[in-house]
């Protein structure tokens, strides 16, 4: 019966390959093997294969979910978070956002969907030090890079919520003005706003 649960739960923890940059999925915790990238994207014919291929993207060591309900202490800790990242009366995005990143996962570039989320998104990293770099959306030679030490709070606003992509580098890439920073498995906890 324990072995049948097991299985069970590989089965209901696919991998997710999608061009869209909120479905993420898969992770070396889900007790499959990770691939090599070319090894990730299989069709019914090697033409389709080669043609569609670099439209998707395979994002690898990434969970997610959302959370409404939580214990007293975290729900301090969030009220927290919340009154210090959001003006007073902001509405609010329900649930909150949690990423679990696997040592060897790492973030792609990416802006979060204005349809869903509004000009405040604040994170709370834990378990490990990693570094957020910002890119301007429409000039590669404009960037910033954040070190977000564990336990820190990360808030983005306006124009670097908007206008520059955000990423978590992968661990091999992971260097702070000189300096390398390993990075670990990480959680994040996202609250956000809503569109107005």
């Amino acid at each position: 019966m324990k072995l049948l649960l097991n299985v069970l739960k590989r089965i209901h923890k696919p991998a997710v390959y999608s061009s869209q940059p909120r479905c993420r999925s898969s992770s070396a915790r889900s007790g499959l093997l990770p691939l090599r990238d070319e090894a990730l994207i299989v069709g019914s014919n090697p033409e389709l294969v080669q043609r569609l291929g670099p439209q998707v993207e395979a994002i690898h060591g990434y969970r997610e979910t959302e959370r409404v309900m939580w214990g007293e202490r975290c729900e301090e800790v969030l009220s927290r978070v919340r009154s210090g990242a959001f003006p007073e009366g902001s509405p609010l995005l329900g649930p909150v956002h949690i990423l679990d990143l696997d040592k060897t996962g790492y973030i792609k570039p990416h802006i979060d969907s204005v349809k869903f989320c509004g000009s405040t998104i604040a994170g709370l990293s834990l378990l490990s030090d990693s570094i957020m770099r910002l890119m301007k959306e429409d000039d590669a030679e404009e960037w910033l890079d954040l070190l977000l030490p564990r336990f820190s709070l990360y808030i983005l606003r306006d124009q670097a919520r908007y206008n520059f992509t955000h990423q978590i580098l992968k661990d091999e890439e992971s260097v702070f003005n000189g300096q390398r920073v390993p990075r670990l498995r990480r959680i994040s906890v996202i609250c956000r706003n809503l569109p107005s």
